[in-house]
Order: C-alpha cells, then sequence, then structure tokens
C-alpha cells in the first residue's frame, strides 16, 4: 500500500501541508462518519490490517504494503485486533492516536525526501500543529468550552441546551436582512469562532448550519451529519453518527 504517492508527490510545505489535511480528512471520516463501515471492516478475524487516509479524503481498511521497506510510512499494524477486546470508544481512541502519529510521519518523510530545510521544516509543523488532533476530534477535546460547563451537572445541561438552538438562530440570521445593531452577534460570534467541527474539525462559521450532539456535545456541520435546518426543528434529541453506532456493552 503506497497510500496514493504513484499518482501524488507534493514537493513544497504548502504541497505537503495539502496531502496532510486530506489523508487527515479521510481518516477523521472513517472514526467519525463513517465509522459503523470502519468497525465492520476491522474483523479481528482477519489478517493484520491498517488504516490509510488517502490525499483525496478518502480512507481504506487493508494489508500493509508488501514490499520492504515501503515507499511511504505504514501506519500502526493490526488495529483490528484489538477492536472487541477494549471499549469501542477507547478502540477508536487508540486508533486515531497512532493515526496521528502516522499523518506526522508521512509529513515528514515528504519534508526529508524532498530536503526541507530547518524554516521550512518548522512551518510545515506550525501549520499542522494550528489543526486539532484526530483524536481530539474523536473525543470532542477540540472544541473550546465556556466557563458555565465546568459547573454542576445540571448547570452543564442547561448550558449545552442552550448552545444547541445557537446554531440554527445563526443560521436564519445570516440569510435575512442584517439589523444595524450588530452587537448581540458580534459577542455570539466571538464566542463560537474557535468551535470545530467534530466530522471534519473545520472552524464554526456563521454562514453555515450546525447541529450539537446532546449525548457528547460536539459540533457538527449539518453537511457533514447530513441534517437540515428544517429537519432539525423536528428532533427532540440530536445523537450524532458516532453515538448512534454505540454497541452496548454485554455485561
Amino acid at each position: 500500500m503506497d497510500g496514493g504517492s504513484a499518482q501524488y508527490n507534493p514537493r513544497t510545505v504548502e504541497e505537503v501541508f495539502r496531502d496532510f489535511k486530506g489523508r487527515r480528512a479521510g481518516l477523521i471520516k472513517a472514526l467519525t462518519t463513517d465509522v459503523e463501515d470502519f468497525y465492520q471492516q476491522c474483523d479481528p478475524e482477519k489478517e493484520n490490517l491498517c488504516l490509510y487516509g488517502f490525499p483525496n479524503e478518502q480512507w481504506e481498511v487493508n494489508l500493509p504494503a508488501e514490499e520492504v521497506p515501503p515507499e511511504l510510512p505504514e501506519p500502526a499494524l493490526g488495529i483490528n485486533f484489538a477492536r472487541d477486546g477494549m471499549q469501542d470508544k477507547d478502540w477508536l481512541s487508540l486508533v486515531a492516536v497512532h493515526s496521528d502519529a502516522w499523518l506526522l510521519s508521512v509529513a515528514f518523510y515528504f519534508g526529508a525526501r524532498f530536503g526541507f530545510d530547518k524554516s521550512e521544516r518548522k512551518r510545515l509543523f506550525g501549520m499542522i500543529n494550528d489543526l486539532p488532533t484526530i483524536y481530539e476530534v474523536v473525543n470532542g477535546k477540540d472544541k473550546v468550552r465556556t466557563p458555565a460547563s465546568n459547573h454542576s451537572n445540571n448547570k452543564s445541561k442547561t448550558n449545552s441546551k442552550q448552545r444547541a438552538q445557537e446554531p440554527q438562530t445563526k443560521n436564519l440570521k445570516s440569510i435575512q436582512p442584517k439589523e444595524e445593531d450588530e452587537g448581540p452577534d458580534e459577542e455570539d460570534e466571538d464566542e463560537h469562532g474557535e468551535t470545530l467541527c467534530g466530522a471534519c474539525g473545520e472552524n464554526y462559521a456563521s454562514d453555515e448550519f450546525w447541529i450539537c450532539c446532546d449525548v457528547c456535545e460536539n459540533w457538527f456541520h449539518g453537511k457533514c451529519v447530513k441534517i437540515t435546518p428544517a429537519r432539525a426543528e423536528h428532533i427532540k434529541q440530536y445523537k450524532c453518527p458516532s453515538c448512534s453506532n454505540k454497541r452496548p456493552r454485554a455485561s
């Protein structure tokens, strides 16, 4: 498995970063929106399997490369063996950590191969480090929480319900003529400006519809989880794909 390198060899910092973002998006998709399919493909009865992310934002579970050394660094081997031996969330978190390590190794492999100097390597790492890790996205640690979320459980739940309505309100306001007094909206924008989508990892934007999962409290672009504002109006409790696909543990 060459990870698509036969068709695409990034040679500049910008190209390597674009390659990194594409592979990262594919891996995030496997561990969030496509988690059911990913789970099924990681059958412990099969041989050693790896999770690959590609520059075109796709993912694949497959056997490792046969040639040694491979064209690109290889992902963690045998991720499927641990699937049924631990809780789903812990297993996905473990795969996410190894996926983060693989992404960095691929990026810096390109840097070494094409002779990036010290400043170019530093710039590449800075661009990568500005994005949340896959582990942070999978575990919902990539979003900025308000101080109220650290209070009692009751207060946290109330705060969550209030936040759950805000993206819909913002989305409706964005398609209507703006009032002259923009004070409250500007404050609201500051509060959510650093919030990241639990599916694609991209930032919040006021002109996009967002929805919050009532279970894990992660935010998602409506388009990423295929929820429209009209449909959201009829959902009493929204569960994201990851929470919906969680299996109850056998006691």
